[in-house]
């Protein structure tokens, strides 16, 4: 039996399935809803699913340590102390000097 549902019974659906968590195959499942259905009125009702997407971890994951930071100067690179969230770069010689090597 084919039921017919106003814009507005629609729109309240798709608000529903975004907030739902599922996926909108799941929901449509869940709900009996045809998924042709579901996606031609989110298109006509100009429903747009928001930028993020929702993910679930399936399996644990290790976590990187953070590498030491590394201190920058002209001719040498030496490590950073921990600690430390600055970078600094110098070197000893003038704007002029760098530019005209041969």
């Amino acid at each position: 039996m084919k039921i017919t549902r106003s814009d507005e019974q629609w729109r309240t659906i798709l608000t529903e399935q975004q907030a739902s968590g599922l996926t909108i195959i799941d929901y449509c499942r869940k709900h009996q809803l045809a998924t042709s259905s579901f996606y031609i009125f989110r298109k006509k009702l100009g429903i747009t699913t928001s930028g993020f997407v929702r993910t679930q971890v399936t399996q644990p994951v290790e976590l990187i340590t953070q590498q030491p930071l590394i201190e920058l100067t002209l001719g040498k690179a030496t490590l950073k102390p921990e600690g430390s969230s600055q970078l600094l770069i110098s070197y000893k010689h003038s704007r002029q000097s760098l530019f005209n090597r041969h």
